[in-house]
């Protein structure tokens, strides 16, 4: 069974930084692309930044200059360092991964809240 652990939310002040963590456990053969998604309330899922098992990343405009994504590939971890943060980047920010066990398969975390208060 395989799990993805996600930390780091909480509640900032406009103009302030987090990072979030996405750890994934288990029986895993290889970990593909590694993403951050959020939703905000009354509004659909959105990608905020991948990055592949090579390194390679791209970004939602919404944040570019602002997010920096990141993996351990020993740790099986993905980071989000997200800097200047305003009151919009305020949602429930969800890891996926797309990992090959016995299949290959895209996991989700439980996702974390981020609130940024004007």
């Amino acid at each position: 069974q395989v799990q993805l652990v996600e930390s780091g939310g909480g509640l900032v002040q406009a103009g302030g930084s987090l990072r979030l963590s996405c750890a994934a456990s288990g029986i895993i053969f290889s970990i593909n692309a590694m993403g951050w998604y959020r939703q905000a309330p009354g509004k659909q899922r959105e990608l905020v930044a991948v990055i592949t098992s090579g390194g390679s990343t791209n970004y939602a405009d919404s944040v570019k200059g602002r997010f920096t994504i990141s993996r351990d590939n020993a740790k099986n971890t993905v980071y989000l360092q997200m800097n200047s943060l305003k009151p919009e980047d305020t949602a429930v920010y969800y890891c996926n991964a797309d990992i090959t066990t016995r299949y290959r398969g895209a996991y989700w975390g439980q996702g974390t809240q981020v609130t940024v208060s004007s």
